[in-house]
């Protein structure tokens, strides 16, 4: 069965080159190409390709962003970095990239490069997604499963992360989704731009419009955007007073 590859270049000349260094090599099926991060992640999800080779440096969301979406794919891909940059490699590598190729790009090493990334399972690249949990910088969009494929929600529309049952609800100035990610680990992440209010709530300092004592020691948060004002725990309430001095 041939492994079938996703190419990612915004430069047509680059995703040339690497089509026909494919068809040189032989036993490998094109799954298609993108010139862009956003147009990579939603081929990715319908064409489902065992391989993809990434361009590190592109408009919108760079390659190093583009492998941790990829990551969180339920079957992700293996990811082939392909760059002139060889300062990225540590990041690349803490993005689970299976190979890192410096352009030019060779026949010989691009051969390698593949041959290695199919040797790796599905299990085992699942293994490497569940172990890049504490990227360098955070991300700047959110991806979330959509019925109409894979939906990018730009960090700065995020007016809160809320946690029910086994997933978590996005809800942003578009709507909501749901994602998979943990309260925790985006609190962890997403740093001071987002202020924990109660177990099940990461809410957005920049969409805070006030914040009212609805009792002794009960307060809630009003949020731009939102109808409803959301519930500070009291566990909350004494680290979001001393924040924000009320």
């Amino acid at each position: 069965m041939k492994l079938r590859v996703l190419i990612v270049d915004d430069e047509p000349p680059a995703r040339e080159l690497l089509r026909s260094l494919l068809d040189e090599i032989g036993g490998y099926e094109l799954a298609g190409e993108a010139a862009t991060g956003e147009e990579a992640l939603r081929l990715a999800v319908d064409a489902s390709p065992d391989v993809v080779l990434l361009d590190v440096r592109m408009p919108g969301i760079g390659g190093i962003e583009t492998a941790r979406q990829l990551n969180s794919l339920i079957e992700p891909p293996a990811v082939i970095f392909t760059t002139a940059y060889d300062e990225y490699a540590v990041n690349a590598f803490e993005a689970q990239a299976v190979g890192y190729l410096l352009k030019p790009i060779r026949k010989e090493n691009l051969a390698a490069a593949l041959a290695q990334a199919g040797r790796l399972t599905r299990p085992q690249l699942q293994k490497l997604a569940a172990e890049s949990d504490k990227p360098a910088e955070h991300r700047t969009h959110i991806a979330a499963r959509h019925r109409e494929g894979l939906r990018l929600i730009p960090i700065e529309e995020i007016m809160v992360f809320q946690a029910e049952q086994k997933y978590t609800t996005v809800r942003h100035t578009r709507g909501e989704d749901l994602i998979d990610d943990s309260l925790r680990s985006l609190e962890e992440e997403l740093g001071s731009a987002f202020v924990r209010i109660h177990r099940n709530a990461l809410i957005s300092v920049r969409y805070i419009d006030g914040i009212d004592r609805v009792s002794e020691g009960q307060y809630a948060v009003r949020l731009r955007g939102c109808a409803a004002p959301l519930q500070v725990s009291r566990r909350m309430a004494g680290e979001l007073k001393e924040r924000f001095r009320i």
